[in-house]
């Protein structure tokens, strides 16, 4: 490899982050089946269907009212193909009328759909595949409601066929679904993900004046992460729960800009060190802000409200074993590399400078609501 290519790494890197900036995608899918008769919402993200079906007639990066109701046969095709629904056979699904929404990540197309199934009872099967060959990270958010009981889960390439029953999903299924969305929206959570790593790099060091040096002993290291992980889990659970429950709520644009404001003064502080000990008061006072971008799944998935407490306890749980999965994984390569020019210069200066540099792209996108690389307008 030349040293310009070298040189272009970084900048690559920071343009690939900076089309990840907001969260991964999604579809939010609603389904009210009542004996035979079956009506649905579908969101899906006009970025997902410009991706799959090309949207931009004009090609001029964005996206129109005009361009997206030109297509409107074109995307109930496409999106009906990818959904089943069956009672007692195939339930036909038709498109009832396209509209268009915002979400925290930017504009949907809301299909409403209508149909009707051969039998008035028995269980509610649904196979979901919309994007799974063009993205394997893409999830579908479904909320069922069958002859009035209500079922959430996530669909993924591995769970995009469900079946559900009249009767009440139990507290342990309900549990075991939340912790599953818990940690997996940690793992997408790319910003959550950095804030966190920008707060752990310094961890298996020790500043010394001016000078950072390897921290002697591991536990030494261990002790610092274990306060910054629960710190921050103690932070966006009390938020997390306050915005679950309707008691608080804030503009999801200030909730996201904040949040990557969050990830620029952390790896700032890495390289101009302010807050040198005691981080966890810094992942305490960020993971506030962090809790209220949590929030935004829920919202969308719904909470039960016969086991609220237990689904909030679910989904909090999932999160800090979402994180310690990543602490796992870097805690111990970082601490072997620590005495290293490596570590000390590439990995937590540079890495700290770049971080930097992808959250403030965020900050700017998201604080003046532009797209730096493609926009959708309507």
């Amino acid at each position: 490899m030349t040293m310009r290519q070298l040189l272009l790494l970084p900048v690559l890197l920071c343009l690939h982050l900076s089309a990840w900036a907001h969260k991964a995608s999604d579809s939010y899918l609603v389904v009210n089946a009542q004996g035979a008769a079956v009506t649905a919402q579908w969101d899906i993200a006009v970025r997902d269907i410009d991706f799959a079906l090309g949207l931009d007639s004009d090609g001029n990066g964005e996206i129109t009212w005009g361009e997206l109701r030109t297509r409107q046969a074109d995307i109930a095709a496409w999106a009906l193909s990818r959904l089943e629904i069956k009672r007692g056979g195939l339930c036909p699904l038709q498109l009832a009328e396209l509209q268009v929404d915002e979400h925290t990540d930017g504009a949907y197309a809301v299909l409403k759909l209508n149909g009707a199934c051969p039998d008035k009872t028995g269980p509610l099967g649904l196979r979901y595949r919309l994007l799974f060959d063009l993205d394997s990270l893409h999830r579908g958010l479904l909320r069922a409601s069958v002859d009035g009981t209500l079922h959430t889960t996530v669909l993924s390439p591995t769970s995009g066929e469900m079946q559900f029953g009249s009767e009440s999903v139990s507290r342990l299924q309900q549990f075991k679904q939340y912790l599953v969305e818990g940690i997996w929206h940690i793992w997408i959570g790319f910003d959550h993900i950095l804030f966190l790593l920008s707060l752990l790099l310094p961890a298996v060091l020790v500043l010394h004046g001016k000078t950072w040096r390897g921290a002697e002993r591991f536990g030494q290291a261990w002790k610092e992460v274990l306060w910054v992980v629960t710190s921050f889990t103690a932070a966006h659970s009390i938020t997390l729960s306050l915005a679950a429950l309707g008691l608080v709520s804030l503009p999801s644009r200030l909730v996201e800009s904040a949040i990557a404001l969050s990830v620029v003064l952390a790896a700032a502080n890495n390289v101009w060190p302010v807050v040198a000990h005691k981080r966890w008061v810094v992942a305490f006072c960020f993971g506030l802000i962090h809790g209220f971008g949590f929030a935004s799944v829920l919202a969308e998935l719904g909470l039960p409200a016969d086991a609220l407490a237990l689904s909030l306890l679910g989904f909090n749980l999932g999160v800090e074993v979402g994180q310690m999965a990543i602490v796992a994984g870097f805690l111990p390569v970082a601490f072997a590399l620590r005495h290293t020019v490596f570590y000390r210069k590439g990995v937590f200066v540079w890495g700290s400078l770049l971080t930097m540099l992808v959250a403030a792209l965020w900050l700017t996108e998201r604080v003046f609501d532009i797209k730096l690389i493609t926009g959708v307008q309507f």
